[in-house]
């Protein structure tokens, strides 16, 4: 080697190598059931953007078969590549050997993470401010205050902004603003008896929830005390941690459970209700599959949340059994998007259309693919926005083809996908989730 050659950089080292064994060994026997039949290719709204069979499931775990030397020969290759994915679930939904595949591309995620480490902006956000809701709170409260000097209105039906001096950050997004006052402001806890005979729901209202979409947390909370729901709200919740699982951040996600777990176990309830589908499947669903080395007592407490975690929308029907007598036809034509992690990890589809069927001055008309994913998938939508707003394009031409005057979901995510393409496309319509429809049908 001549004295200017430099010699090659040595990929980084995990910190426990055992550990990262033992996740590609438990990955491995989550792959053996791949059948490699394709149906995963049918309903994948990233590969039907895209037509690349690298982007279908099976081409992506035909990747993971070999992780570990994939690992080693290109990790940005295989990190790339495995972010490529909405988490969707629609191929999970439709896989007919039952293949977990949600399971398989969060582990995965989490391998690869392990090995190539967070990048500084990442580990800034979910470890910096995200394991610390006053800190993350007071950021967030500083942008609001000063936002208004950088986002231009959209002045239309969706109530959109769009910020041109940041276009080379965020692109030319169409987005809500921060609430002028966050949910926990107005709301930092409560403790509420529940009527003769009525259950008491705890309430996680979400990141969205709180910070962009108050008014959603406040109708929830409107109908709990409608229905004379008793109503138990600990102070200081925190996220719910898809958003650092997804990108691979185990510890975070960890961290970020716990919290929520330690908030909790203070209170008792019969329900764990939530207007977002997203913290509802990741409660129900996510958090006991990464929990194998939590304390017997962390255990306890997460299965308990874990269990009685249930959707607004389903908790209206399916528990308070509310009188939803079939309204006149007629009205505001109304359409619904079902979002992903409500209907395919939770199996809710009926539910929000039987209320928006029975609201008083709304016509209900089902829109074509309403199952379809809308684009979103959170850091999704950041990482490769293009394509989102291509798969989120199908999403809004499905919905105005039906002509409607507003536009129902039930995830305040899926919420601000829609706002965005309908914004883009000069699409008056507004979008509402189901919640705060049936609240303001209460009077």
């Amino acid at each position: 080697m001549s004295a200017n050659t430099q010699p090659p950089t040595a990929p980084p080292v995990p910190q426990d190598i055992a550990a990262l064994a033992a996740m590609l060994l438990e990955l491995d026997d989550m792959l053996v059931s791949c059948m490699r039949c394709g149906f995963c290719q049918a309903v994948c709204p990233v590969y039907g953007a895209t037509m690349r069979e690298a982007d279908v499931t099976r081409g992506k775990i035909a990747l993971l078969e070999n992780l570990a030397h994939h690992i080693i020969t290109d990790a940005e290759s295989v990190n790339e590549k495995l972010n490529r994915c909405l988490l969707c679930g629609s191929c999970q939904a439709n896989c007919p050997s039952g293949v977990k595949i949600m399971d398989i591309f969060l582990r995965a995620r989490s391998i690869v993470m392990g090995y190539l480490g967070l990048s500084p902006i990442k580990k800034m956000i979910f470890r910096g401010f995200l394991v610390r809701p006053k800190l993350f709170d007071g950021l967030l409260g500083l942008s609001k205050t000063f936002q208004g000097l950088f986002i231009r209105d959209d002045h239309n039906a969706a109530g959109t902004y769009q910020a041109p001096l940041f276009s080379a950050f965020i692109g030319d997004r169409h987005f809500p603003a921060l609430a002028k006052e966050p949910f926990h402001t107005t709301t930092s806890a409560l403790a509420e008896k529940a009527g003769p005979g009525r259950p008491v729901a705890a309430l996680f209202p979400g990141c969205v929830s709180d910070k962009i979409f108050p008014q959603l947390a406040q109708a929830t909370v409107k109908i709990l005390r409608k229905h004379q729901t008793g109503i138990f709200l600990p102070a200081g919740q925190n996220c719910c941690g898809i958003p650092a699982l997804a990108s691979g951040d185990r510890k975070t996600f960890d961290q970020l459970v716990r919290q929520n777990l330690a908030i909790f176990k203070t209170g008792t309830f019969d329900y764990l209700v939530t207007p977002c589908a997203t913290c509802a499947a990741t409660i129900k669903e996510i958090w006991p599959k990464f929990s194998n080395d939590y304390t017997p007592e962390e255990q306890a407490t997460l299965k308990e949340m874990s269990e009685k975690a249930i959707d607004i929308t389903a908790f209206i029907v399916d528990v308070l059994k509310a009188e939803l007598p079939e309204s006149a036809q007629g009205g505001r034509r109304v359409t619904y998007h079902d979002s992903c992690h409500l209907k395919k990890s939770l199996n809710v589809s009926s539910q929000p259309r039987r209320i928006l069927k029975n609201i008083p001055g709304l016509e209900f008309v089902e829109m074509p693919e309403a199952d379809r994913c809308c684009g979103s998938g959170g850091s999704f939508t950041l990482a490769h926005y293009d394509l989102s707003k291509k798969i989120g394009q199908r999403k809004r031409d499905n919905i105005v083809s039906v002509k409607p005057d507003l536009v129902a979901a039930a995830c305040p995510a899926c919420m601000m996908q829609i706002m965005d393409m309908l914004s883009r496309n000069g699409d008056n319509i507004p979008v509402k989730h189901v919640a705060e429809l049936y609240a303001d049908s209460l009077g």
